[in-house]
């Protein structure tokens, strides 16, 4: 169970399908919340970064690592292997790229290689094309179709050493109607390594039905947990009661 903190100039925000963020308040603040909850993990996505080019935010990711019992995942226009030392070295577990992955293929392997495939996740933030009949790989922010199918990208990502998938679904994400549990059961087919799912997840329920109809490793939440419609506690609660095994 792995809140997710979408932070644009020092801020959480969240919105619905990639648009319309609203600020809801401080990422430290949060942070400490969802540790206190008994979440496993915590996804920290700098967008303002991804979307200006903006100066890695180190102060309020060494803040924030600082006070953490739980793993932190850092990503959003991260493009060198300096960029991934200075995260690390700041209080970030791992990290996740996106764009400077889709442009360097490469720079997975070499990130891999130096750092350890546990620390390197893969994000890809998925929609359908109904043009082209097939999902495609998405940048800036979900407004960019590269021409990179989801379903070979995420095999190539694999075999050049990424340890782990964060697939976001588009059109379910900020929806809150569950998650794209077909859409994940394909993926999962073709890779054998660790997925975290994410877009759609709004109650409790549609996380049980998220492990029961797919092996994704982890369920990605952010906006049912930011505005207290649900807790990290009551989803593990379900889950347990479900008959799925939690922490």
């Amino acid at each position: 169970m792995i809140p997710c903190l979408d932070v644009k100039d020092g801020r959480v925000v969240k919105g619905i399908q990639f648009k319309g963020l609203r600020d809801i308040g401080n990422p430290v603040d949060y942070a400490l919340y969802y540790n206190d909850q008994g979440a496993d993990e915590l996804v920290f996505l700098d967008i303002s970064r991804t979307e200006a080019g903006h100066d890695l935010v180190l102060d309020v990711i060494q803040e924030t690592a600082a006070k953490l019992f739980i793993p932190l995942t850092v990503g959003g226009g991260i493009s060198t292997l300096d960029d991934i030392s200075q995260l690390l070295n700041h209080g970030a577990d791992k990290v996740s790229l996106n764009s400077s992955a889709l442009k360097n293929p490469q720079f997975i392997k070499e990130a891999s290689n130096k750092f350890g495939s546990q620390c390197i996740c893969i994000a890809i933030d998925s929609n359908y094309d109904s043009e082209l009949e097939d999902y495609y790989c998405y940048t800036h922010g979900g407004k960019q179709r590269t021409n990179k199918r989801v379903y070979d990208w995420v095999q190539e990502v694999e075999a050049l050493g990424a340890g782990e998938l964060l697939i976001t679904s588009m059109t379910h994400d900020g929806m809150k109607q569950g998650f794209d549990v077909t859409h994940l059961h394909e993926i999962e087919q073709r890779v054998n390594i660790p997925i975290i799912a994410s877009g759609g997840g709004g109650k409790p329920s549609h996380f049980v039905d998220l492990f029961k109809q797919t092996d994704v490793s982890a369920g990605l939440a952010a906006s049912i947990l930011h505005d207290k419609e649900t807790t990290v506690d009551e989803i593990k609660t379900c889950m347990s009661e479900g008959g799925i095994p939690v922490r």
